[in-house]
């Protein structure tokens, strides 16, 4: 496989954070048989999941201390901050494999 098109697609698993967050990396992690490719879409798979974890998990957490402000607060910082991390992450992935 072209070099080139090792990397685009390498860097759109972690851009599918945008646009198909589960479906595109699982694709192509199954669908590609080059290591390199199903190394990044396996990382990206994994990041995609900490979102769909952690803010439910944020949620869960709020309603259970009856929606006290400061558990909101402390799972807004935790969770979602977090959340957001993974996001830059994902953007900073596809940018350096994309760049390489």
């Amino acid at each position: 496989m072209n070099p080139k098109v090792k990397r685009i697609l390498s860097a759109i698993c972690y851009f599918s954070l945008f646009f198909a967050p589960f479906l595109f990396p699982a694709v192509v992690y199954f669908a590609v048989q080059d290591h390199g490719i199903t190394y990044h879409a396996k990382r990206s798979f994994l990041s995609h999941l900490f979102p769909l974890i952690a803010i439910p998990l944020g949620i869960i957490i709020s309603a259970e201390t009856e929606f006290n402000m400061t558990a909101i607060i402390i799972s807004v910082i935790l969770f979602g901050l977090t959340s957001f991390a993974v996001m830059v992450w994902n953007i900073i992935q596809g940018i350096k494999v994309f760049t390489r």
